[in-house]
């Protein structure tokens, strides 16, 4: 049966029926407007609110009967679906919260340069800790101190505990900029932040300007508290002038140049290379003065000159870090060859090379790593300069950058000889000293490589920040390591015995140092549980040298022997570093069980000796980098270093390399006859271009060990004056002349 349903028939709408939509948009824009004006919210998109403007039109759908319902269930229906319509329109304005937090949070960025006197740092520092003590509780303060760099003293804070200035600021400079930028990056964004500027205004370095309109975009405030100071007294040496053009035994002047705000006396001093070689008492006018001091050379070399006025009365001189001024000259010779020598080394690893090198006519200066400057300017009167078995750990950072730079950038060659301590055995893997010779410490090239295995067992360090120490020495001992190596690291942790991280390839170092410094080492109960677990996993390795070094206070229960007899058996030696021991008899256990296993024992006094040691210690697994065979080197490429030098002698030694790929290589081994059973060839002799300069490496030794036969070889002499020839500076009469002088910043 079909059914037909009649709608309703319209019915007459009656005044009082539009009073629901009218309320309903009254309320919606009441609720709208006190969202937005109680800051509690935003829309983001306002124009979907308009939506609501359907309300009528539903209204007039209801009203006229369109629903099929009854008045009071229709009225419900139609405020439900205004209200549907109306929560819409709220979501697709897309609304935000807003949450005000009226605290604040203010950066002090305090002017410390040398232009500040030390008084007015003071009373800027009264003024902080008094404004901090005004503060409400809740409100943060941080302080910035500043000079040629910036650096954050306190991040903002509700407690403001300074008692000291700790961060290391270059005082020779101000830079606005920098501070105002690191102070603006301290400032939490939860918070009204406020930056109070304490300087005098000077800035050398960087620009104020290009920082404030940042600032301004963000809302943060910057005031500014002016240091006014004023010298009515005040002695400073403006500049040192020496002579440009100049030759040996002639009488020169220098000038120096003294600014003073009133006429007053002082004793002038002049040095030469740290020497005093003028002091007079003198008098000076208001303004600009000149004093004209004699100077003499003899040998030609580097000359650094340093000149210092001490006024009579003290109280003339406001500022004291001006009374001095430097200023350097460099008086060519004859070109020399500088021999580098280990301070711990064997004279007879140099003293037949520097007797063939006299014989030869060659002017030879002889200094150990330790009399090695670390200004780049002293190599230039230097042709060429000879490491001669010298480890990597003689020369620290900054010689090794030196010596990089005075070939990069000034074209002096290097030159370095094999030995035990030199190349991969002597620890430049990674080093600066690497980056310029044309051979790597990695033995690339090997079938079958030199592997060595190193475990580093932590135990906790009582003394100041002895992790730390403990952990940055662990992982500089790793990275003289090559990347076929392998190394690992065990601790007594939380969960007590246990790997750090188990021997892997020590390309995997960046790996390696996130676990170390993540790793916490204990107190460890016994030698034991450690020394078994690192001996597992060594006895597993197919390295071909394995070692162990124990950096412990001591107290741990010493291994059983049977577990020394197992390192013996696996040829697995043991150093061990005791530190701040508590009992003798500590020390005496920890000696025994690197005696007995092959390794040494170390007692420093000095924490940083902790570096040098545990550097030396992983060295001991780059031994597998010496091939002590007899051989006779081979002609792989022609050059003039080998020109009229025929019939090559035996040579019984040499460190595996693996040659650069721009480098030439001039001698190598003969096959089977030097290497291991793959025939593989080596790289005895071989040079590269690096920057101006060029640089050599001779993988075996030029001394009375491996190079024996070649000391009585009458093409010796020749062979090393014709290689020093070949890669040292070449020397070019020029007639530019040029002057510098520094004013201002």
């Amino acid at each position: 049966m079909v059914q037909f349903v009649i709608p309703p028939s319209r019915r007459a709408i009656r005044p009082r029926d539009g009073v629901s939509p009218a309320l309903f948009l009254l309320i919606f824009a009441g609720v709208w407007v006190w969202l937005e004006w109680s800051a509690t919210a935003t829309f983001l998109q306002p124009w979907w609110g308009l939506l609501v403007l359907m309300c009528p039109w539903l209204w007039w759908m209801q009203a006229a009967g369109w629903g099929g319902l009854g008045r009071w269930r229709g009225e419900t229906a139609l405020w439900i679906r205004m209200i549907l319509v109306g929560l819409i329109a709220m979501i697709l304005a897309d609304p935000r919260a807003i949450r005000s937090n009226k605290n604040r949070a203010v950066m002090f960025a305090l002017d410390r340069s040398d232009s500040i006197g030390d008084g007015s740092v003071d009373n800027a520092r009264d003024f902080i800790l008094k404004s901090v003590g005004e503060k409400p509780q809740q409100d943060e303060a941080g302080l910035v101190t500043f000079g040629a760099n910036a650096g954050v003293e306190l991040p903002p804070r509700v407690s403001f505990p300074l008692e000291a200035f700790n961060t290391r600021i270059d005082r020779d400079g101000t830079n606005l900029e920098q501070a105002l930028s690191l102070s603006a990056a301290m400032l939490p964004t939860d918070k009204q932040g406020r930056i109070v500027l304490i300087s005098d205004g000077t800035q050398t370095l960087g620009s104020a300007s290009a920082i404030l309109d940042d600032l301004k975009s963000r809302g943060i405030a910057v005031d500014v508290l002016p240091i006014q100071y004023q010298y009515d007294k005040e002695v400073y040496l403006e500049r040192l002038e020496l002579p440009q053009n100049v030759k040996i035994g002639e009488n020169y002047q220098a000038v120096v140049i003294l600014y003073s705000l009133q006429a007053g006396e002082g004793k002038l001093t002049l040095q030469e290379n740290n020497k005093e070689i003028y002091s007079e008492d003198v008098k000076y006018a208001a303004g600009k003065n000149r004093f004209v001091v004699p100077i003499y050379f003899r040998n030609p070399g580097y000359y650094e000159y340093s000149a210092t006025i001490i006024p009579k009365n003290p109280e003339d001189d406001q500022i004291k870090f001006n009374n001095n001024v430097l200023s350097t000259l460099f008086l060519e010779g004859e070109g020399q060859v500088l021999v580098v020598t280990d301070p711990n080394g064997e004279e007879r690893d140099w003293e037949s090379l520097i007797a063939a090198l006299k014989e030869e006519k060659v002017i030879v200066d002889v200094k150990s790593s330790l009399e090695l400057s670390p200004d780049v300017v002293s190599y230039q009167n230097y042709d060429s300069i000879i490491l001669v078995n010298v480890p990597a750990d003689a020369l620290d950072v900054v010689q090794q950058q030196t010596l990089k730079s005075a070939v990069h950038d000034l074209g002096v060659g290097v030159l370095m000889v094999g030995g035990q301590n030199s190349f991969g055995p002597g620890g430049y893997q990674r080093t600066a000293i690497e980056e310029l010779l044309p051979v790597s410490m990695d033995v690339t090239q090997k079938k079958v490589l030199p592997k060595g295995c190193l475990a580093i067992i932590l135990h906790t360090c009582e003394f100041p920040d002895g992790n730390t120490w403990a952990k940055r020495i662990t992982k500089q001992a790793i990275q003289v390591l090559s990347d076929q190596d392998e190394a690992g690291v065990l601790n007594y942790g939380a969960m007590g015995e246990d790997w750090v991280f188990k021997p892997m390839p020590v390309k995997e170092i960046d790996s390696m140092v996130q676990k170390i410094n993540s790793a916490e080492p204990g107190d460890m109960p016994s030698f034991a549980g450690t020394m078994k677990l690192g001996l597992d996993e060594l006895k597993k390795s197919d390295a071909a040298t394995k070692h162990m070094i124990i950096i412990s206070d001591g107290d741990p229960q010493p291994p059983p022997a049977t577990m020394l007899k197992e390192y013996i058996d696996n040829a697995i030696s043991v150093s061990m570093v005791a530190v701040f021991p508590h009992r003798p008899e500590d020390v005496a256990i920890m000696r025994q069980v690197a005696v007995a296993t092959g390794g040494r024992f170390y007692f420093p006094e000095d924490p940083a000796e902790l570096p040098s040691i545990f550097i030396k210690e992983s060295k001991t697994i780059k031994r597998s980098l010496i091939h002590e065979k007899e051989f006779t080197p081979a002609v792989e490429m022609p050059s003039p270093i080998l020109k009229g030098i025929e019939g090559l002698l035996p040579l019984y030694g040499y460190v595996l390399t693996t040659a650069k790929p721009r480098a030439e290589q001039i001698l190598v081994t003969q096959g089977k006859d030097a290497t291991s059973e793959d025939g593989e060839i080596d790289p005895i002799l071989a040079k590269w271009r690096f920057g101006l300069g060029t640089t050599a490496a001779f993988m075996s030794d030029l001394g009375t060990k491996w190079g024996k036969d070649w000391l009585g070889w009458d093409r010796y002499r020749p062979f090393l004056k014709q290689l020093l020839l070949d890669i040292g500076r070449v020397r070019q009469q020029g007639f530019l002349r040029m002057n510098t002088h520094l004013e201002g910043g």
